[in-house]
């Protein structure tokens, strides 16, 4: 499949996802450390899902993003029973490589922030391509 031009992707797509800090989601259960307090994975894991969502209508059928490269600073903590809420800005397009801003607040403010960058894929040869490696 060869990848045309997204005639309604443009820069400036927006993205917002909202969870709540639980005993699933902290660094204790995630193996990142030993505090009840939101997970810089789990924090990752939240970017990547509020940037791939933000732009998944734009795609053609049999395509989807991958994310590639993060650099998030996750500068404060968070408790147990907050609100985290992750904003994305999709802030470049070169082809096949998207480039979001990530914003990260609970509700005290802001708690990270970085950029987050995902390639289009197509579907079908990128799960052919995970699948020879069993071989």
């Amino acid at each position: 499949m060869r990848f045309q031009s997204f005639s309604i992707m443009e820069t400036g797509i927006k993205g917002t996802k909202e969870v709540i800090v639980t005993d699933q989601n902290t660094a204790i259960a995630l193996g990142s450390g030993t505090l009840r307090v939101f997970a810089t994975p789990a924090m990752v894991a939240l970017v990547e899902e509020t940037a791939w969502r933000s732009v998944a209508d734009a795609l053609e059928e049999g395509q989807a993003t991958v994310g590639t490269l993060l650099n998030i600073a996750h500068t404060s903590p968070t408790p147990i029973g907050a609100k985290v809420r992750c904003e994305t800005v999709l802030t470049e397009i070169d082809s096949r490589r998207l480039v979001f801003k990530a914003e990260i607040f609970d509700e005290k403010g802001l708690i990270g922030s970085g950029t987050h960058e995902r390639f289009v894929i197509n579907e079908a040869s990128f799960a052919q391509k995970a699948e020879k490696k069993k071989q």
